[in-house]
């Protein structure tokens, strides 16, 4: 492949981490996997939102520089492919829903843009959209506490600001491929489609497949 970082990206429910951890095995490669679960401020986020959404996003974007500045050292260093299922700017897409208090923001916005100068983009995004019922069920499927709460609104917000983020970005090639009708887990065949999909060179900022 001729792109050393490669993210995978989407909504939550659409099986980015589960491509991500087969597409490096696959390739040999290291992969970085978002250790969300780990974050302290998660059930009293859930318990009060208001009051713990700045908390819960500080840690976010904490945690993932740490991941990045592994990332930075394979890629920069070593000159290794990477694969990681999130891309850093996840943090900025997801305070932008989270953090009502306006004040809390526009903190949250300075730390990141000073935070993010030192965080290599990805060469390639790579955004697996599914349609929200598929998202739903995926959802309700794995059957995490935290998560049976999500409702559709707001999966559709933020996929609406992924793509508003994808639109405005210059650093990174985005390709966004409808993986609704893909089962790229249990069907071989879809999946080696979709990394095919990654051998190629595009011309474009952004692709639509």
């Amino acid at each position: 492949m001729d792109y050393n970082f490669i993210s995978i990206e989407g909504c939550i429910g659409t099986g980015k981490t589960s491509f991500a951890k087969k597409l490096a095995y696959d390739l040999e490669v290291p992969v970085e996997l978002e250790n969300f679960e780990d974050n302290p401020y998660l059930e009293n986020f859930y318990a009060n939102p208001d009051k713990n959404a700045l908390s819960l996003e500080l840690y976010f974007m904490a945690e993932r520089y740490n991941q990045q500045k592994e990332i930075m050292k394979n890629v920069n260093l070593f000159n290794k492919t990477v694969i990681s299922d999130y891309a850093f700017v996840k943090s900025q897409i997801f305070a932008n829903i989270t953090l009502k208090n306006p004040d809390d923001l526009h903190l949250f916005k300075m730390l990141f843009q000073i935070i993010n100068q030192n965080v290599k983009s990805p060469d390639i995004i790579l955004y697996l959209h599914k349609d929200t019922d598929s998202l739903l069920a995926n959802i309700a499927k794995r059957g995490r506490s935290y998560e049976q709460d999500i409702k559709a609104d707001y999966l559709e917000t933020l996929h609406k600001a992924y793509m508003q983020f994808f639109k405005q970005q210059k650093e990174s090639k985005v390709l966004i491929v409808d993986s609704s009708k893909y089962d790229f887990i249990k069907n071989q065949q879809d999946y080696l489609y979709l990394k095919e999909l990654l051998n190629e060179n595009y011309q474009q900022k952004i692709t639509f497949i």
